[in-house]
């Protein structure tokens, strides 16, 4: 590297002209971490500023995505397609330089950060995905996937129960490519942090199985440098670099203070900082001595080539899994998935088990992940609850001394869930040279919400897992950021209702389907019987640029005959017609809409209302969000205008009102502690009150 401290005051100078022009943004942090930056993109990340995407590349995440000035600044620098007209945009409308780095937006990002603690924790996923591929698929004298994920993360961060619960997690399973240095600047908005951060990190990371260096003078190029060097041998654990910096260096009224934090210098002191720091250049004009010493786009252009040749002899070796490497790095599905979801929606029609949907979800699960070698499960402590084991899925450990996937471990038996549930078949022998595919993540909903979102963004694996639906709130900003960053991550979300009983209005989801309905991007499946389940199932890998949340029952639901299955994947079809019950010739009276169990509650309403000749169809909806994109023909089809509809759902009765409803089986207060009988009972979800609110429709 030529000049450190030049390379380091351009990030300073874009980072605080770029604030300034928007009059909007946080230049102490990037003016804090430039000489970081210096190091890692100078010495050690290994990148191709033409091709962004290129495999074998390190991964960097800006976990404190605040300091988005210093990452826009050294993908400018270093020959990203980003020109400087970008960094003068910076926060303005429709420009590549948002508030916040938005993956797929701006070249050379690879995660959307801005909620603390998130970023951290989609590195974890990132190198968590590294570590497997690199298990599957690497081969003596063929090493395809060996990179490095790094970390940028700041006192906010380390405050974010988040990053506990993933950092603990990245020790567990020894994540020895992932470094993490920490901008210990001891500023946040509020100040100072000593008087309400007194952690020590050091001894925190330690015992979460953490090698660590430092603490380090992070404003020292050379330091960081030397530190990342080390970091670098570790072969079992993940690294977290202590860097002390002072927030807003350089600028001389402002710097160590949290005035440097999260608002604009002002033109004056600007002027200052220039003189302090020795950049006599305008602002956004950067020397071409400057731009010279950061260019990267050769030795870029040389890292990815000798990678692309390192791959082809391993396709001359190894044709089969390069094939199947580079399909799954595409993101693309087998050629025979769709004969393998056919086969499974139609097996689950043709057996017709009443079964719980958190049954049927595992009945799918069995033939979708025997086909894909992709999926990779897990569960927040709750794998015999939620099902979300199978046999092709064997348990994911690793070596204690060595850090090593642990490769060939047999399927085992879940245990016990805390309520009454048969185990799971006797699993079956896993392949040779098979690593385990399902995660056992403890009790971190968030963590493994937001890894999980980590390991789509690299690439490589379709990321599941499973908790119980009223703890979804805890996923819910990680479920946000899915939504947001268009990213295929599958929510397993069992116990989806009252039908919980014993455990209580605490366990017992009352709200949550129709607030996870309202977010953007987000398809929400509450299916109500094996064939829509594995329908569901099937859409969801399909879903390449949206996540999905299934919500699953813990009682059994009684399979809903039918006459075809082509349009379940369209979210709502027609389940049953009038002339269904016997009345042929009677015109349609009114529409009863069903979600999940409560379809054979409709079913046994619309019984009870033919017996006193009221012809009544009753529509299947297993996903709101998936209707309500089909188009307005297909609508009026299944929901045909001037006839009453009444929906049922054990749920928030405000998101069925925009389809028109005449009434709303549901509840609007919280559960009660009771067998699930008792409730179904207690809160009037019995066909005669169905049919009872049908017919006071049908009246009014």
């Amino acid at each position: 590297m030529a000049n450190h401290a030049l390379m380091a005051n351009a990030i300073r100078a874009l980072a605080m002209d770029a604030v300034q022009q928007a009059n909007s943004g946080h230049p102490g942090a990037p003016m804090g971490m430039a000489d970081m930056a210096v190091a890692l993109w100078g010495d050690h990340l290994r990148y191709n500023p033409a091709n962004p995407h290129w495999f074998d590349r390190d991964r960097f995440v800006l976990s404190n995505g605040h300091a988005s000035m210093l990452l826009y600044s050294v993908l400018h620098l270093t020959g990203y397609d980003l020109p400087i007209g970008e960094i003068k945009n910076f926060r303005k409308l429709h420009s590549k330089t948002a508030g916040h780095p938005e993956v797929d937006v701006t070249p050379g990002v690879e995660t959307t950060t801005g909620p603390l603690g998130q970023g951290i924790t989609n590195a974890v996923g990132f190198a968590l995905a590294e570590k497997l591929l690199a298990a599957e698929f690497n081969r003596k004298s063929h090493d395809i996937v060996d990179h490095h994920t790094y970390a940028f993360l700041g006192d906010g961060c380390m405050m974010e129960g988040i990053s506990h619960e993933a950092c603990a997690l990245a020790g567990a399973w020894h994540l020895n490519k992932l470094i993490a240095l920490y901008d210990d600047n001891g500023i946040s908005i509020d100040g100072q942090v000593k008087p309400w951060f007194i952690d020590n990190t050091e001894e925190r990371f330690k015992a979460y199985g953490w090698n660590v260096i430092g603490p380090i003078d992070g404003n020292d190029a050379k330091d960081v440098s030397k530190a990342i060097a080390k970091a670098k041998k570790e072969e079992s654990k993940p690294t977290l670099i202590i860097c002390k910096t002072t927030i807003g260096k350089g600028s001389p009224n402002r710097a160590g203070t949290a005035k440097a934090h999260g608002e604009a210098l002002g033109a004056e002191e600007i002027t200052l900082t220039r003189e302090a720091i020795g950049w006599p250049y305008p602002a956004f004009e950067i020397p071409a001595e400057v731009y010279a010493d950061w260019d990267h786009k050769d030795a870029g252009a040389k890292t990815e080539a000798a990678w692309n040749e390192k791959f082809a002899a391993y396709a001359v070796a190894f044709p089969d899994l390069a094939g199947e490497f580079t399909r799954r790095m595409k993101g693309e599905l087998p050629k025979n998935f769709h004969q393998v979801a056919f086969d499974t929606v139609v097996a689950a029609h043709t057996k017709g088990e009443t079964v719980a949907s958190r049954k049927a979800s595992q009945l799918a699960l069995e033939a979708f992940t025997a086909a894909l070698p992709e999926m990779l499960g897990g569960s927040a402590d709750l794998t015999g609850s939620n099902l979300t084991n199978t046999k092709s899925t064997a348990a994911l450990r690793f070596d204690a001394k060595t850090g090593a996937v642990v490769m060939n471990v047999p399927a085992v038996e879940a245990k016990q869930g805390a309520e009454d549930e048969a185990k799971p078949e006797a699993p079956a022998e896993v392949p040779h040279g098979t690593i385990g595919r399902h995660i056992n993540y403890g009790v971190r909903e968030f963590g493994m919400a937001a890894i999980m979102n980590g390991v789509a963004l690299h690439g490589g694996y379709i990321p599941y897992g499973g908790t119980f639906l009223t703890f979804s709130d805890y996923s819910r900003n990680a479920i946000r950021m899915a939504a947001l960053m268009k990213r295929r991550v599958i929510h397993v979300f069992t116990h989806d209702s009252i039908g919980l009983g014993e455990d209580g209005p605490t366990h017992q989801s009352i709200e949550h389907a129709a607030s996870l309905r309202l977010i953007p991007n987000l398809d929400v499946w509450r299916p109500g019987d094996t064939a829509e389940t594995a329908v569901a199932w099937a859409v969801a890998l399909q879903n390449q640029s949206r996540p999905t949340a299934l919500l699953l029952s813990r009682q059994n639901i009684a399979y809903a005959p039918k006459s075809e299955l082509g349009d379940i994947s369209r979210g709502a079809y027609v389940l049953s017609e009038p002339e269904t019950v016997g009345l042929k010739s009677k015109k349609t009276a009114a529409v009863i809409i069903a979600t999940g169990s409560e379809v054979p509650l409709a079913l046994a309403a619309q019984k009870l209302l033919a017996a006193k000749k009221i012809a009544v169809r009753v529509v299947s909806m297993p996903s709101t969000t998936t209707f309500d994109r089909q188009d307005l023909a297909y609508k009026k089809a299944v929901l045909p205008k001037k006839i009453p509809r009444i929906a049922v759902e054990m749920g928030c009765t405000g998101g069925w009102w925009k389809y028109g409803c005449a009434a709303v089986v549901g509840i609007d207060t919280y559960g009660e502690s009771a067998p699930a009988p008792e409730l179904f009972k207690h809160f009037g979800f019995t066909a005669e009150n169905v049919a009872a609110t049908v017919e006071a429709a049908l009246r009014d």
